[in-house]
């Protein structure tokens, strides 16, 4: 069974302006010991999936679908059960560490209180757990940092800080939403090692949400492109990076900046802006952007289709002969 099953997720908005379609019938799932990467653009509805899941929406957020953890259905799950599940078995790296994070407690005593909520542990012993873990993700001098508060930690730190919350409870599950955004790439090198030795080692399940490629190649086994609120494309790193099948997919890779000679100095941009999130294009949501749409593409949508070996795509057109 897998750790995660998502099927036919929906998420919708309701504003002044009128309803936001912020999911449009995701299915997706996740084996133990696996990362899948999810990337797309800002708004393409990478993160408002998953905060579905974890019961984090915002309050005019409304979820229909399912999201099985473990076998069992949160979309509509009470608190209770929400609040034994996360920080427990399922736990979140937030994109900014230092919102995430309660300004005014000390750094041990926020890594302490996930053991004390959820194992029941002594506060001596949540601090000594604490210490090692501080360790265990690379912090210098952590005992000197339990006693310190978020402010006077670099930005490095501070997500290090989130990620050793993260596995206080060894987790099967960790969702990280952007986790090298705004770290200099020597520190993103260190972060993704971390969560390479946690999957390898602990066989936890990894939810990579990232508008980088670079970070997806170095860390995922899988990734799903979202555009619109929609899956474009799934299938194995290896396979998307060398064959990517739909036009998103591919404009996607080709922004991203070459070193070799063929590419180097040369970077390309997707044409126009992503949709309004209210007022969706009739089709393939895509197709105002896309150099290959077709009559069809205006009209019809077209739904996630297996193409090949671990690989799907939501396009009409084959863009490997176009």
């Amino acid at each position: 069974m897998s750790i995660l099953d998502i099927r036919n997720l929906n998420v919708r908005f309701a504003t002044q302006d009128g309803e936001v379609s912020a999911v449009n019938d995701v299915s997706l799932s996740l084996e133990r010991g696996e990362c899948l990467g999810i990337v797309g653009e800002s708004g393409s509805g990478k993160s408002q999936t998953f905060m579905a899941g974890m019961g984090l929406l915002a309050a005019n957020g409304r979820p229909t679908g399912k999201v099985l953890f473990d076998g069992k259905n949160l979309i509509g799950a009470d608190e209770d059960t929400f609040n034994a599940v996360r920080g427990d078995r399922m736990s979140m790296i937030f994109q900014d560490p230092m919102t995430s994070l309660t300004p005014h407690m000390r750094v041990g005593r926020q890594l302490g209180e996930v053991l004390i909520r959820h194992r029941g542990v002594s506060e001596a012993e949540a601090r000594a757990q604490s210490l090692t873990m501080l360790k265990r993700v690379q912090i210098p001098e952590a005992e000197r940092r339990l006693d310190m508060y978020p402010h006077e930690l670099s930005g490095g730190l501070r997500q290090r800080v989130m990620i050793a919350m993260a596995l206080m409870c060894s987790p099967e599950l960790i969702i990280a939403d952007e986790p090298t955004t705004a770290l200099d790439v020597t520190v993103q090198a260190q972060i993704l090692d971390i969560l390479r030795d946690v999957k390898e080692r602990l066989n936890t399940a990894v939810i990579l949400i990232t508008h980088d490629l670079g970070v997806i190649a170095g860390l995922a086994d899988r990734v799903a492109v979202m555009y619109a609120g929609r899956i474009v494309e799934v299938g194995d790193v290896r396979s998307i990076f060398a064959d990517p099948r739909h036009p998103y997919t591919r404009g996607l890779l080709a922004c991203t900046p070459r070193l070799d000679e063929a590419g180097a100095g040369l970077m390309t941009t997707i044409s126009g802006q992503p949709p309004n999130l209210q007022r969706l294009p009739s089709g393939c949501s895509f197709h105002p952007r896309c150099a290959h749409v077709t009559d069809r593409c205006k009209t019809e949508r077209p739904l996630l289709e297996v193409v090949g070996p671990s690989r799907a795509k939501a396009c009409f057109v084959d863009v490997k002969a176009a």
